[in-house]
C-alpha cells in the first residue's frame, strides 16, 4: 500500500519513526539531543558556519569543569572529561580517547557517530585544525558568542561562593614571595617577556593562596592574572572579593606587591590595551591559554610561548611545608579507605551493598577526617564488567550489587585543607581466577617498578613509563591510559604538568605523582592499583643527584589476588618494607583515633609474605604475632 504526504506530514512522520526507532534502541543512560542540534543548527546557518566545534573543556581549558560549562555534555550526552564533538547540517560526531569509547557508546543517541581517537596531545591544537583543514580549503575562525550558550535556556548559573585564602598553618610560601619567584623568571628570560598572563585557574588559586568552589571536587575559582614587573591585575567575579580578601591583596594601594582587582569579563580588553604600550611582549603558556586570548597577543614579537607558564613549573616542585602536609592528609585518607574496605568485607557477603552504596561510604568516611572539603572527584566504583570501563562511576541506574563472584575496583580521593588524595585498589571477595590472580599481580609488579626504581635527577616520566607496563607486555597484556598524574595540596587530583606523558616536565625532588598500572577484560572485569608517590633522594652506591620514589599512599592491596611466585626478590622485599611502613605510619594515626578494630584489620592485610630462603615456620610465627589483637599482644610480651 502506498501513502502519500505532504512535506509537513512526511516530516512528522519520519521523526515518529525516527523517535521510535531510537527508543527501540536507545540505552536508557543516552540523552535525546534531536532538537538541541535542531537548534544549533538552525544558529549557525545565518552565520555562515559549516562545522562548529565543541570542546570538552572550558574557557581555562580545564579538565574539571563546572555545569554551567558542560557544553559537549549537554549537547551529546557524554559526560567523560576528555572529547571533541564536530557538527554540521547533516552530521555530529564526537572523538574520544580509549578510556571512554564505552562511556560514550552508552550516553550518545542515534544522533551521533563516535569515533575513537588516541591520546596525542598538542601545544596549540587551534594551529593543529587549521593546517589540516587548509588543504581542503576550510577556516577555522573563532567567533566572540558561543552558539552552545545561546540555545542552553537552562544554563547553571555562577556559584554564590566567595573565593578564601589559605590559614598560615599551610603556608610555607606567602602570595607576595611568590609573585617574587615568578617575576625572578620574567626578568631571567632571555626573550625579555613584560610580563606573564595566567589563565588555568590553578595558576591564579596557586599564586595567592586562594581557594574556592566555582569547580566541583576542585577548590578554585574563575580568575586569570597578569603580572607585570610592577603590577599585578587580577580579573574575578569582582562582588565576590569580601573586604577581608581586599586587605589581604593589597587591593587599594598601587606598589608592586598591590592586586588590581578587575571585571572577569574584561581580560580581553584589558589585555588588548596592556599590549597597546610600547614594547610589550607578554608570556603565556600554550596549553591553558585559550583561543580567544591567544590570538590577541600581535604582532609576533609581542608574543612568548612556553609549553607550561613558569607558575605551573614552579607549582611542581612542593616547598618542604607542603611536602609535609600532603604526606600527614594521606595518612588520614589512608584511614577512611581501609574502613571502607573493612567494611566491604563484613557487608558484602550479605549481599546488601552496591556501587553506590560503596561509593558514599567511603565519602562518609573521609568527611570524618581531620581537615576534610570533600571528595576530589566522582568516585570510580565498580565491580565486574563495570570496572573494565576505565573511567565508571556508579548512578542509580547503573549500579551493581557487589558480589563476591566478582572482582571490584574503587579509585577515590578526598580534598583536605592540606593536601589531595587519590587512590585505587582492586579486591576479591570470593575465589578469583588463576587469569584473574595473574593480570593483578602484574600490574602490582608494574606499579612496584616504577615505585623503586632509581634514576638521574632530570629524567622524564615517559622515559620511565614502560616499567609499569613490562610485566603486562611479557603475556601480551596492556592498558590503555596513562600511568600518573601530578597531585596538589588541596588542588586539582590531576595537576599539570608533572607525570608519565610526553608532555611531563622532567621529575625534581619533591614533585608528587600517581603510579597507576592498570588492566582491563572488556565486558568482564577490571584491574588498576593507584598511588601517590613523591620523588625524594636515592643513595647510589657511585652517584650523586639521583632520585627515587617515595610511596605516600598508605593502604595494603589484596592479599588473595597476588601470585607471590610471580615477584621477583626485589619486588617482594619492597613489598614487605611497603607494608612495614604501613603498619608504622598508619598504625600511629588508627591508635591515636581510637580505632582498634581497623587497627587489628590492617595488621592482618599488611602480614609480611614468604621471601626466598626464609624459614616458613618463622613466616608463619610472624604472621600469628602480626594478627594477633593488640591488647593481646601486650599482654603476651
Amino acid at each position: 500500500m502506498n501513502l502519500h504526504f505532504h512535506s509537513d506530514q512526511q516530516e512528522k512522520a519520519n521523526r515518529w519513526a525516527g523517535n521510535m526507532l531510537m527508543f527501540h534502541y536507545l540505552p536508557p543512560t543516552a540523552v535525546n539531543t534531536t532538537l538541541r542540534l535542531r537548534d544549533l543548527r538552525a544558529s549557525m546557518i545565518p552565520l555562515n558556519i559549516s562545522a562548529y566545534i565543541i570542546p570538552a573543556t572550558d574557557a581555562h581549558l580545564s579538565e574539571y569543569i563546572a555545569p554551567r560549562d558542560a557544553r559537549l555534555a549537554w549537547m551529546s550526552g557524554f559526560t567523560g572529561s576528555a572529547g571533541t564533538a564536530v557538527i554540521t547540517q547533516n552530521k555530529a560526531v564526537l572523538w574520544t580517547d580509549s578510556r571512554y569509547w564505552i562511556q560514550a557508546e552508552r550516553q550518545m543517541d542515534c544522533n551521533w557517530e563516535l569515533l575513537r581517537d588516541g591520546e596525542e596531545q598538542y601545544e596549540n591544537i587551534f594551529d593543529i585544525y587549521n593546517t589540516n583543514l587548509a588543504p581542503a580549503g576550510r577556516i577555522l575562525k573563532s567567533i566572540p558568542d558561543n552558539l552552545v550558550d545561546k540555545i542552553w535556556t537552562n544554563r547553571p548559573p555562577l556559584p554564590p561562593d566567595n573565593p578564601t585564602h589559605l590559614p598560615d598553618s599551610v603556608i610555607e610560601r606567602t602570595w607576595p614571595m611568590k609573585v617574587d619567584q615568578i617575576r625572578a623568571q620574567i626578568s631571567d628570560n632571555p626573550y625579555k617577556p613584560t610580563a606573564v598572563l595566567l589563565s588555568a585557574l590553578d595558576e591564579t588559586a596557586w599564586l595567592f593562596n586562594l581557594r574556592g568552589n566555582d569547580i566541583p571536587f576542585n577548590p578554585f575559582f574563575y580568575s586569570y592574572t597578569l603580572l607585570s614587573m610592577d603590577e599585578i591585575w587580577l580579573f574575578v567575579h569582582t562582588e565576590r572579593i569580601t573586604e577581608e580578601l581586599k586587605v589581604y591583596l593589597n587591593t587599594t594601594c598601587y606598589h608592586s606587591y598591590c592586586v588590581q582587582l578587575l571585571e572577569y569579563s574584561s581580560v580581553r580588553s584589558y589585555l588588548q590595551s596592556y599590549l597597546q604600550r610600547p614594547n610589550m611582549r607578554v608570556w603565556v603558556g600554550t596549553e591553558y591559554t585559550n583561543q580567544a586570548l591567544y590570538e590577541l597577543i600581535t604582532p609576533e614579537d609581542k608574543l612568548l610561548t612556553s609549553t607550561y607558564s613558569p607558575v605551573l613549573t614552579t607549582k611542581a616542585v612542593k616547598d618542604a611545608t607542603e611536602q609535609r602536609i600532603l604526606k600527614e592528609a594521606h595518612v588520614r585518607d589512608a584511614v577512611a579507605v581501609m574502613q571502607l574496605l573493612m567494611w566491604l568485607e563484613k557487608k558484602v557477603p550479605e549481599g546488601t551493598e552496591n556501587e553506590l552504596t560503596a561509593a558514599h561510604f567511603v565519602d562518609q568516611c573521609r568527611s570524618k577526617q581531620k581537615n576534610s572539603r570533600g571528595p576530589s572527584f566522582e568516585t570510580i566504583s565498580a565491580s565486574g564488567p563495570n570496572a573494565a570501563l576505565a573511567h565508571y562511576s556508579p548512578s542509580n541506574e547503573t549500579a551493581r550489587k557487589l558480589s563476591v563472584d566478582e572482582m571490584y575496583l574503587v579509585d577515590s580521593g578526598g580534598q583536605y585543607l592540606d593536601g589531595t588524595t587519590d587512590i585505587t585498589r582492586t579486591v576479591h571477595w570470593g575465589k578469583p581466577t588463576d587469569f584473574q590472580k595473574e593480570a593483578y599481580t602484574r600490574v602490582l609488579m608494574g606499579n612496584i617498578e616504577i615505585s623503586r626504581a632509581i634514576f638521574p635527577a632530570g629524567t622524564r616520566g615517559v622515559n620511565m613509563e614502560m616499567l609499569g607496563r613490562r610485566a603486562l607486555w611479557e603475556v601480551g597484556l596492556n592498558y590503555g591510559h596513562g600511568t600518573g598524574h601530578g597531585v596538589g595540596n588541596y588542588f586539582g587530583v590531576h595537576e599539570w604538568p608533572v607525570g608519565f606523558q610526553s608532555n611531563n616536565i622532567p621529575f625534581q625532588e619533591g614533585m608528587f605523582t600517581s603510579i597507576e598500572p592498570g588492566y582491563y577484560k572488556e565486558n568482564d572485569f577490571g584491574i588498576r592499583i593507584e598511588d601517590i608517590a613523591v620523588t625524594v633522594p636515592a643513595t647510589t652506591k657511585y652517584g650523586n643527584n639521583y632520585l627515587t620514589f617515595e610511596t605516600v599512599s598508605l593502604v595494603p592491596y589484596d592479599r588473595k589476588l597476588i601470585n607471590t611466585s610471580l615477584l621477583s626478590p626485589e619486588q617482594l622485599h619492597w613489598l614487605n618494607k611497603y607494608y612495614e611502613t604501613i603498619q608504622s605510619v598508619v598504625g600511629r594515626e588508627l591508635e591515636r583515633q581510637g580505632l582498634k578494630e581497623e587497627y587489628d584489620w590492617m595488621m592482618k592485610h599488611t602480614a609480611p609474605f614468604l621471601t626466598a630462603g626464609a624459614s616458613a615456620v618463622i613466616s608463619s610465627i610472624t604472621l600469628l604475632v602480626t594478627v594477633l589483637p593488640s591488647v593481646l599482644l601486650h599482654n603476651l610480651l
